[in-house]
């Protein structure tokens, strides 16, 4: 549904039950309707539901929506708690009330929405798969909840996309807090408390410690999050969750399954050198007729007009968000000297130019605008478009993915997909999907420090690589085309190791 897909967990949760429907799973997408996927054409109302919350009676009502395939069914939920902020906003990025304020009581309400659901159906499902915190509110109901024990014979796996995310509250004393939302509930608080900070729910921590069978989105990261993180090494694992997660591998509930990419179609030619300009000068002047005075497009707009005519030597590209797990080794120091970013940029001289695509947290974007000013080959697009996305993936020579950690990634398949290799840092799902010098570039190193400037000299690497030894160049963009990480064999492994072992 347009506008419902944020993040990794919008693309798993879009193509996973897609992937499963060709192997003749039946599959049931669940999500609130955030105020406007109840209205896309050919919606279809079901029925109500009541759903006890704050201590009140809520009726909701439920719809079915077309998607992508007619044998994957989607259900929305529609009513005014899931759309707090207004029609289509998913996430609320700044909570006045704290973190996750008003985000927890609005997936906490799907959780009840859910289970809700879920206890009133004719046929219950045989699984019921749950995905990040958002979802894991469920597992607080079918535990706890006297009214909902008939969802305790309905086998519950939960997949972890990303651990720095955990949706932590105050078990109590708030507005929103576990007691607000469910009064009464006679829980068990060793289940259902963070582990550092006892006051509180943490709803990752429930549903690792009660789900049937767990998941991660890559073998490599579940493997780096039984170890605790240590961010002055540069290295981040269990963010607090550990050993509940170490307990989980030695009960063998802990698997990791890659997630996939999609390979349906040809992947065309790439694109010419001015229609990739022109296709970034259109999106950045549809920016700024939406605001003219933003200085970080305005930026954007005379840099591109200050680009040779013809096609440079290099043309590095980057796209994702601007969130510290994906920009920080951008931003890094290297020896005393300018930021990794800036080196690499300085590097290419005349010779090159990096087109950054992306958006995300305002002082990591004014960070990233600052380091746009000093350097003339660096082209910042802050914002999203997929019409801009695409023809970069094809366009360039050198895709880079310096994430401090990646539970699986998806930006890397796609620009291998394109035939554009990647310098990767050497971490969870990039270590599974890259292979140094055979289908692109990985770096490592046991500090910030060094894991910045081991990036540098890996960009280095490939790009002498590609001026020095063409043929051996081209063959390496051949193999990183040739990799296939599809959804088919995901949805056979998700079967195998989550949803026939939880039974």
């Amino acid at each position: 549904m347009p506008g419902g897909k944020v993040g990794g967990v919008g693309d798993v949760v879009r193509d996973l039950p897609a992937a499963l429907a060709r192997l003749s799973w039946s599959a049931t997408v669940v999500t609130p309707s955030y105020g406007t996927f109840a209205r896309v054409p050919h919606s279809r109302k079901l029925g109500s539901i009541n759903v006890w919350f704050r201590a009140g009676r809520h009726v909701v009502d439920v719809f079915e929506v077309p998607g992508s395939l007619p044998e994957v069914r989607n259900i929305v939920f529609e009513h005014a708690l899931f759309s707090p902020l207004g029609p289509g906003k998913v996430y609320c990025a700044a909570d006045s009330e704290g973190p996750f304020a008003t985000d927890a009581s609005k997936f906490a309400f799907l959780g009840a929405a859910t289970a809700s659901w879920i206890r009133q159906l004719g046929e219950p499902p045989d699984i019921v798969h749950l995905h990040d915190w958002h979802a894991a509110f469920y597992c607080l109901l079918r535990n706890f909840d006297p009214g909902f024990s008939c969802l305790q014979e309905i086998p519950t796996v939960f997949t972890i996309h990303n651990l720095s995310y955990q949706g932590t509250r105050p078990l109590s004393g708030d507005d929103s807090s576990l007691e607000a939302w469910f009064p009464g509930l006679d829980y068990e608080p060793a289940l259902v408390r963070d582990p550092l900070q006892t006051h509180c729910i943490n709803p990752l921590a429930l549903a690792i410690r009660t789900a049937d069978r767990i998941s991660t989105v890559s073998p490599t990261y579940a493997q780096e999050i039984l170890r605790p993180s240590v961010p002055d090494q540069g290295f981040i694992g269990g963010e607090g969750l550990e050993i509940q997660l170490a307990n989980a591998a030695r009960a063998g509930r802990l698997v990791g399954i890659l997630n996939g990419c999609e390979y349906s179609g040809t992947e065309g030619r790439r694109p010419g050198w001015q229609r990739i300009v022109s296709a970034a000068r259109t999106q950045v002047f549809d920016w700024l007729e939406a605001n003219p005075v933003d200085p970080i497009h305005k930026l954007a707009a005379a840099r591109l007009d200050a680009l040779p005519k013809r096609r440079p030597a290099y043309v590095l590209t980057s796209i994702g968000r601007l969130v510290q797990q994906k920009v920080s080794l951008f931003l890094e120091n290297v020896a005393g000297g300018p930021s990794a970013i800036e080196q690499i940029v300085a590097n290419l001289g005349s010779r090159g130019v990096l087109f950054l695509l992306g958006s995300g947290e305002p002082a990591l974007e004014q960070r990233m605008y600052d380091v746009a000013q000093r350097s003339p080959r660096l082209i910042f697009l802050r914002g999203y478009s997929e019409t801009l996305a695409e023809p970069l993936y094809h366009a360039g020579d050198l895709f880079l993915m310096p994430s401090s950690f990646e539970p699986c990634g998806i930006s890397q398949m796609l620009a291998m997909r394109a035939a554009q290799p990647c310098v990767v840092h050497g971490v969870g799902g990039l270590r599974d999907t890259v292979e140094d010098n055979k289908t692109g570039f990985v770096f490592e190193g046991d500090t910030p420090a060094r894991q910045a400037a081991n990036f540098v000299a890996a960009v280095d690497k490939a790009l002498a690589l590609k001026s020095n030894a063409p043929e051996r160049w081209q063959n390496l963009r051949r193999k990183a085309a040739a990799q296939r990480f599809d959804w088919a064999r995901s949805a056979r492994q998700t079967i195998d190791e989550l949803y026939q072992s939880a039974n």
